[in-house]
Parts: C-alpha cells; sequence; structure tokens
C-alpha cells in the first residue's frame, strides 16, 4: 500500500542570524585561540549563510552562560510553540479538523520533557484523546524520514488513516562558548532552529510525494561518530573526524537496496555540501536536482530532524514531473541512515 505525504509546512525561529554574526561571536570569545584562523576558514566553507534562532545569538541559552535546566526548558518551550504553528498550518493546509486526525509521530530531539511533545500538542491542537502515538526522540537528523517512516506503517495497517507528523529542533540549544573543538565550532555555524509539519494518508488529497518502500540502516561500530552529550552547562553534539566520511561508508549499502532503478529526483538532508554532493552523485543527479537541500542548508542551515520536511516543502515550487521516481534521504547519530523510495503524485 502506498502512502501519500502532503506539502509539509515548516517554521523557522524568529531571529534571523548571519554567519558573519556567528565568525564575530566566535572572535570575541577566543580572539587568542591558536586555530582561530581555521575555525573561521571553516565555517566559511560550511555552506550555510543564515539561519534562524529560536532566540537572539547573544540571549543566556544560546551563546550565553545559563545551565542545562534552562537550556532544557527553553529548547522544549521553543520547540513546543514552533511545532504547534507549524501543525496548525498543516492541517489547514491539507483542509483537516484536528479531530480528524487518526495518529500522530513526533520527533524532537533538542531538549527534554516528560511528557513529551506528543501529549502536548494533543492538547494544544484539539486531538481526540484517542489518536494513536509514537513520540521518536533523540534520532536528530534522521527524524523527518524516520518519521515518515512511521507514518507510512501506521497508514498501511489501519487504512484510512489520517497521520500528523511533525517535528522540532531547538539546536542552536548545542551552541557553546566552552566547546573549541574544530567540529564543535563548525555546529556553531551549521544548525538552525525549525519545526515541520505534513499529514500522510493512504489516498490522495492533493499533489506531493507517494512513500512506497522504506529501508533503515545503522553501520556497525559507528556510535562514536556522532553523539549527544549532557552536562551541567547544557546539551552538547560531538562528532570524530570519522564522521565526516560516515554517509560515504553507508552510501555502498544505500545503492544495494535502490538497485538498478534510475532516481529522478531526490530530497536529501542537507546535512553538509558533501553529504548532499555525494549522495546525489551516488543516485547519478546533479547539483541542480539537489537545489533544493543546497539552498535550505544555505539559507536556514542544517535543522536537523526538519531538514527533510523543509527539502520537500521546497520540492513543491518547482515540482518533478507526475510519476517521476525518487528517493529520500537522511543520515544522523548511530550512525544511522533512514530511506524512503517514492514517486511524484502531481
Amino acid at each position: 500500500m502506498s502512502a501519500y505525504v502532503l506539502r509539509p509546512q515548516t517554521v523557522v525561529g524568529d531571529h534571523k542570524v548571519t554567519t558573519a554574526e556567528i565568525t564575530d561571536d566566535i572572535r570575541r570569545h577566543h580572539p587568542e585561540h591558536p586555530r582561530l584562523p581555521a575555525f573561521l576558514r571553516v565555517i566559511g566553507n560550511c555552506g550555510v549563510q543564515t539561519r534562524y534562532f529560536s532566540r537572539p545569538l547573544d540571549s543566556p541559552t544560546v551563546a550565553g552562560t545559563a545551565d542545562v535546566h534552562e537550556r532544557a526548558n527553553a529548547a522544549f518551550d521553543d520547540a513546543l510553540a514552533m511545532a504547534e504553528r507549524a501543525a496548525t498550518a498543516a492541517l489547514a493546509s491539507a483542509g483537516l479538523a484536528a479531530t480528524d486526525i487518526d495518529a500522530v509521530v513526533t520527533t524532537h530531539t533538542t531538549g527534554w520533557s516528560v511528557p513529551n511533545l506528543d501529549i502536548h500538542l494533543i492538547e494544544r491542537l484539539g486531538l481526540r484523546p484517542t489518536v494513536r502515538r509514537v513520540a521518536l526522540t533523540t534520532l536528530a537528523c534522521p527524524g523527518g524520514t524516520q518519521s515518515l517512516i512511521r507514518a507510512a506503517d501506521l497508514v498501511a495497517v489501519r487504512p484510512g488513516s489520517k497521520v500528523l507528523v511533525v517535528a522540532a529542533e531547538v539546536i542552536s540549544s548545542v551552541y557553546h562558548h566552552n566547546d573549541t573543538g574544530i567540529e564543535a565550532m563548525i555546529y556553531k555555524a551549521l544548525f538552525g532552529d525549525s519545526a515541520g509539519a505534513t499529514v500522510v494518508t493512504d489516498e490522495p488529497l492533493g499533489p506531493g510525494l507517494v512513500i512506497e518502500d522504506s529501508y533503515e540502516y545503522v553501520l556497525p561500530g559507528s556510535t562514536d561518530r556522532q553523539r549527544g552529550r549532557i552536562t551541567a552547562d547544557g546539551f552538547h553534539f560531538d562528532s570524530t573526524r570519522k564522521a565526516l566520511t560516515a554517509a560515504d561508508d553507508v552510501l555502498p549499502q544505500l545503492l544495494e537496496w535502490v538497485g538498478p532503478q534510475t532516481a529522478e529526483f531526490a530530497v536529501i538532508h542537507p546535512g553538509s555540501p558533501r553529504i548532499i554532493s555525494d549522495t546525489a552523485a551516488a543516485l547519478g543527479l546533479s547539483a541542480d536536482d539537489t537545489r533544493h537541500s543546497t539552498d535550505t542548508l544555505a539559507e536556514e542551515g542544517n535543522l536537523g530532524g526538519v531538514s527533510v520536511l523543509r527539502v520537500l516543502e521546497r520540492t513543491h515550487s518547482a515540482p518533478p514531473a507526475d510519476g517521476a521516481r525518487g528517493y529520500t534521504v537522511a543520515y544522523g547519530p548511530g550512525f544511522t541512515t533512514a530511506a524512503l523510495r517514492c514517486r511524484w503524485h502531481g
């Protein structure tokens, strides 16, 4: 059974931050660091020009010295607020009321709360108290794709269901000036805050992506390549040098699943310029074919679990031909791959 994904609706943080502002902030806090020129050079090449934070760059929970309690509360509160806005817009775009929704799948990594995002959204959106729930946490970048996989599973099990998918991330919460490694400096400039939402059904309610199959893969022995860390001063995101090649390390397995089918389009997680270009090349696609991923990275940054929803939303502005076949691909901590075999419904 196919699953139809309506046009996602995304919301970005209220505060636009340029890369120049990021580099100025790093200069102010690390004027004597021996690797400062290297930091600034690498940041300038990370492919991001602007990103949006839910709070100003100089706020206590971004470039300031807030502790883990304050950062966790701020990150969850802001993620929930953006998630509500994105979900409300997705329901309106689909022409649905909250009570039409049969299941909700959420993904949220940055922040912490019990109850989680799903429970809060039931109350805020007015979803039925009997709605089925799948609350995904700690997935980070593959979260949006993984949520679409779970939504397609729910639709297959219960035909006629309408599933609301919501992703929210406040990745500015990992911005710390006491993290001075090259990877941490890159992440200061790479990430942005956002939320995205869409509706998945087993019948077309409008144009969009049609999920025909899904793929999940965990690279053996790779748990150290990207990982989260919690200390008294908040959340941190660490990685090793092997993370730079992790996507290339999983591409052979991904291509084995892809098989001989030619890709006519792709929705690729904008984790970095290299992730986009290497995945596109492996699928036989050009830079123009992946411009929506590149534009998302340049204008809004790596949005974590929201990224694929944002790229898919951009794809609607210049969609593939009706019936075109393609793939949705995302990578993240684990080191994991989540992918969809799909076609476009015009």
